[in-house]
């Protein structure tokens, strides 16, 4: 089969579009003909050698695909082939076909494309446990969203904004914030040209956020931390700008606020019965129209290269999806 090959840590640049042994599925797995899968900043980190996992090389990149069961291991109770599915994995999904665990994979409702079902689950699924699962969010409280105009970001700003939110989006350019707007922002601080914390003050009439979700770190979280309501939940989803961050942990002493870990992907491997129910409503959701997964671009597969590029330089609003039926 066709799929992009990681031989070696050294970045997008590497990558190639190679003929791979078709995988065999698992007793747990099913085999997927895969028609999307999507780009994120978590994929461009792993073939950098940058995630917290090192995948064995040569490895096919590839955390979110979506496409139709062509197999399925002998233990498999949910899926049978020509389903149309949307799953998540570590590795695989830059490939013609890739298996993925049963408790990691959902059925699509009709109607939704393949390249939108290639977005939601990690973009939407890291939003929806961190909001629900963590923060347990109340409507009608502030929530913060850094990098909001990312995969994960805008999937927050959306989520948030039908979880009855006040939401406020962080973003890196003026450019990007007619798109988080229109996702439910009702209102936009640009942290590169403005002063963060003194515009959390001023929106929030010096009392602060209630909800953090920081998908940038450094500097960005240490003002958010300063920037806390009594009781809130400042959430560190992801370190983009390459720099993890250190507060003095009198912060959240004095104004009784949690710092809230948030590892999708290793809550869903221990916990996978609640990680599939999860995926459930977000397909519940996605069919009713609740949420809105937003689409930047869609490139062919030997363009993946492209992509992480694309996503490492913070050009890309939303996801970009890679077409491969």
């Amino acid at each position: 089969m066709r799929a992009v090959l990681c031989t070696s840590f050294s970045g997008p640049g590497d990558l190639r579009l190679s003929e791979f042994d078709e995988p065999k599925p698992a007793l747990d797995e099913i085999l997927i003909d895969v028609h999307a899968a999507s780009v994120s900043f978590m994929d461009q980190l792993m073939v950098s050698g940058l995630y917290q996992m090192r995948p064995p090389t040569p490895f096919v990149p590839g955390t979110e695909a979506s496409g139709v069961v062509v197999a399925a291991g002998d233990r498999v109770t949910a899926f049978a082939p020509g389903d149309r599915v949307a799953c998540s994995s570590w590795t695989g999904g830059y490939a013609e076909r890739m298996t993925a665990k049963e408790s990691k994979s959902v059925h699509l409702p009709d109607g939704v494309a393949f390249e939108t079902a290639a977005t939601v689950l990690h973009n939407y699924g890291t939003a929806y446990y961190a909001l629900v699962e963590r923060a347990r969010a109340q409507r009608g409280e502030t929530l913060l969203v850094t990098g909001a105009a990312g995969g994960v970001g805008l999937a927050a700003v959306d989520l948030g904004s039908h979880l009855g939110l006040r939401v406020i989006a962080g973003v890196g350019s003026d450019d990007k914030a007619a798109l988080v707007r229109s996702y439910g922002a009702s209102e936009i601080v640009n942290y590169r040209s403005e002063d963060l914390r003194n515009r959390i003050k001023a929106i929030t009439s010096g009392e602060g956020i209630d909800i953090g979700f920081d998908n940038i770190g450094g500097a960005i979280f240490e003002q958010m931390a300063r920037q806390m309501k009594w009781g809130g939940r400042l959430m560190p989803i992801g370190f983009t700008s390459g720099e993890i961050p250190q507060i003095p942990m009198n912060l959240p002493l004095l104004k009784n606020y949690s710092i809230l870990g948030v590892f999708v992907g290793a809550w869903a491997e221990k916990f996978s019965a609640d990680a599939a129910r999860m995926n459930d409503r977000l397909m519940q959701l996605l069919a009713e129209g609740k949420i809105r997964p937003h689409i930047d671009r869609v490139l062919p597969l030997e363009e993946a290269g492209k992509a992480m590029r694309a996503v490492a330089d913070r050009t890309v609003q939303g996801r970009i999806v890679l077409k491969i039926r």
